[in-house]
């Protein structure tokens, strides 16, 4: 799921053609990693590339999460791995509807930098990505 939270913006979509490169924490820029501190204080962290920018994956509070940045350390947007059975129930309607026989493997809720909220669910190796009320946005091969 990591890899879906860059998957809402045009520029990352692109880089969804390439897999995440796992990156030392030296190679990280010091304005991402300070801008994370910021955001995250106390929690440790691996970092990835993702296309022209840098994602964090940690746990908080019991949860696995992840922060997206760009290069100037501007968080872009998060994501917390949340059950399946919190996904909106429109949501789960739409999969069953549209992948008729297929499960839903992992859930998550990305919040971008302007507060916009998007569901996540991983179906038969896809992403598929709906808006905060639970309408279909858009599907993103894993």
């Amino acid at each position: 799921m990591k890899k879906s939270m860059i998957a809402m913006t045009l520029a990352v979509a692109v880089a969804f053609g390439a897999n995440a490169q796992k990156l030392d924490a030296s190679k990280v820029p010091t304005t991402v990693k300070e801008s994370f501190v910021k955001h995250y204080p106390g929690i440790k962290t691996k970092w990835e590339k993702e296309g022209d920018k840098y994602e964090a994956g940690f746990k908080k509070d019991g949860k696995t999460m992840s922060a997206l940045f760009d290069v100037n350390g501007m968080m872009t947007e998060s994501e917390v791995d949340i059950k399946v059975a919190e996904l909106p129930t429109v949501v789960l309607h739409y999969v069953r509807e549209h992948y008729k026989g297929k499960t839903i493997k992992e859930a998550a809720k990305i919040t971008k930098a302007d507060g916009t909220v998007n569901f996540e669910a991983e179906v038969n190796g896809k992403d598929v990505l709906f808006d905060e009320a639970g309408k279909f946005l858009k599907e993103v091969k894993d």
